[in-house]
Order: C-alpha cells, then sequence, then structure tokens
C-alpha cells in the first residue's frame, strides 16, 4: 500500500515540474489577453529529470521525466507542441506501474489551444482533456475526463474567466518569456489553471535566489519559488522550486513536502536550449 501512494505522489510531482517557472507569466495576462512573445524556447529542445523519493531517511530513485519542445501546426496553423513524460524505473513498476504523458498545443503566440494528460498508474488508465477559445476579451475551456479503466461516465465541465486560463504546459511557454527581475521577496502571484478536470487557482510565493546543484555534478543559480496551500487560513508549503536565473528559466530542482516523506526531482541534462546555461556558477 505504500509503494503505490509513494507513486501516487511521483505522479503529481512530475506534473509541477513546469509549474515552477509558470510565476513569471501571470501578472502578464489581464483580460484575457493571452498572447505573447516567445523569447525563450526553440524547437527541437529535450531536457531531463532524475526522480527521487525519501522513505525513513533513504532516498530512492524512482523514475525519470523528459520534457521536449517542437514546431507544428494546429488545425493547419503554427503552433508549438510540448510533451512532459514520466517513467517508473522497473523496480517501482514491481509495486505500481506509472506511465504518464502530459501534451500541449500553443499557438506561436503562445495562446493556450489544447492539452492532454494520459495517465497510466497501476491498472487505472485515465484521460483528462482541455480545450482553449477566446471570444470578446473572454478566455474559455472545455474540460473532460474519459475513464478507460475502469470504464466509467466521462466527465466534463465548461469554465471561463476575464483572465486567461493556462493549464500546467501552456503556461510553461509563456512563462519561459518573462523577465522576473521586478519581483520582491514575498510577493504572491494568483492564476487560474485548467488541470483537464476543473479550473483551480493556484498561489505561488517568490522567495528569492539560492545556489542549487543540479544531477550533472553543476551548481545552478536559480529564483526560488514556493507552491502553497490554505487551509483554516493557515499556509503550508507544498512544493518548492528552484528556476534557472538565466533566459531560459528551467526547473533545476523541485522539492515536494509530503504526510509521510519528501520527493524530490533533479535537473541531469539539456540539449536545444535556445541560450546558454549562464546561471552556472560552478561544478563539483
Amino acid at each position: 500500500m505504500a509503494g503505490a501512494i509513494v507513486i501516487r505522489r511521483k505522479q503529481w510531482l512530475v506534473g509541477l515540474l513546469v509549474a515552477g517557472i509558470m510565476s513569471f507569466a501571470v501578472t502578464g495576462t489581464a483580460g484575457a489577453q493571452c498572447a505573447a512573445k516567445n523569447e525563450a524556447f526553440q524547437s527541437g529542445e529535450h531536457v531531463m529529470y532524475d526522480l527521487y523519493f525519501n522513505w525513513k531517511f533513504i532516498w530512492k530513485k524512482v523514475g525519470l521525466a523528459s520534457l521536449t519542445t517542437n514546431a507544428t501546426t494546429y488545425h493547419s496553423q503554427p503552433a508549438f507542441r510540448f510533451n512532459l513524460l514520466s517513467i517508473g524505473s522497473k523496480k517501482t513498476d514491481f509495486f505500481f506501474k506509472m506511465r504518464d504523458t502530459l501534451t500541449c498545443y500553443v499557438s506561436d503566440r503562445l495562446e493556450p489551444l489544447y492539452f492532454r494528460k494520459a495517465a497510466e498508474e497501476g491498472s487505472r488508465y485515465t484521460v483528462d482533456e482541455a480545450w482553449f477559445s477566446y471570444k470578446e476579451g473572454v478566455s474559455n475551456v472545455r474540460q473532460k475526463r474519459t475513464w478507460h479503466n475502469p470504464v466509467r461516465e466521462p466527465q466534463e465541465m465548461e469554465y471561463s474567466d476575464s483572465r486567461c486560463i493556462f493549464d500546467m504546459l501552456s503556461i510553461l511557454a509563456q512563462a519561459r518569456s518573462y523577465d522576473p527581475k521586478d519581483y520582491k521577496v514575498g510577493e504572491k502571484i494568483l492564476f487560474p489553471m485548467a488541470t483537464g478536470r476543473r479550473v483551480e487557482e493556484q498561489t505561488l510565493i517568490y522567495r528569492g535566489k539560492e545556489d542549487v546543484k543540479a544531477n550533472n555534478d553543476t551548481i545552478y543559480r536559480c529564483l526560488v519559488f514556493s507552491f502553497v496551500e490554505y487551509k483554516k487560513g493557515k499556509e503550508k508549503e507544498v512544493i518548492t522550486f528552484f528556476v534557472s536565473d538565466d533566459k531560459n528559466h528551467l526547473p533545476i530542482r523541485l522539492d515536494m513536502y509530503l504526510n509521510f516523506g519528501s520527493a524530490k526531482a533533479f535537473f541531469k541534462s539539456v540539449r536545444g536550449n535556445r541560450y546558454p546555461m549562464t546561471s552556472v556558477v560552478g561544478r563539483k
């Protein structure tokens, strides 16, 4: 049972890899003006991460995650496609099989168009989808969850907002082009995000800068953000993100705090990045 809980939490961890840089985008999205200029990435970028879980003071590697970016078309219009793939190791497959794929399309102006999350976790297989549209300054999203195993009736919902609505990958596309230099330590950032089943209000807090070691024996200067929840008026830190302090804005490390342990995702490698990693401050 404990093994299953660990891997279920790991899927959430992988999905939030990209959330570490989403905070750069939200201050420029008033009035559902979702278009922005790509200043950060290029087609062909490929990023790898190692995933770890701490159980009773022992750190164990539990899988890998990869994030890829490619130029494509969507409904015959120029677009970018992002794919985030998480794969559990053979050892974790013995306890709980996990194969999760997140895909999204954004326009060449970085407007959210379509999001899909296919999650194979143990014996369960579900697909969450979100379709985005825009009319008269309003952002609209239609969402659907399809149960393939076990088979159930699909769940659907629609939502509209005067602000731009993002999914966890499309916000990555915009976030990486924003400059966070004007943020103040302790500043809170609020925004709506579609998960495929609902739209949730999210809160991030900027904590400042810190040097962080990745899984390639390299130390990076990082911007630090906290993903928090509020229960009974009390703030609880759920995730801490360490994002490269350069034009790439890549997540370098992610710390996740659980009731029964903790988990981490470490940057391992990147190829096809648009800019040099100028946030490097040393090697060990």
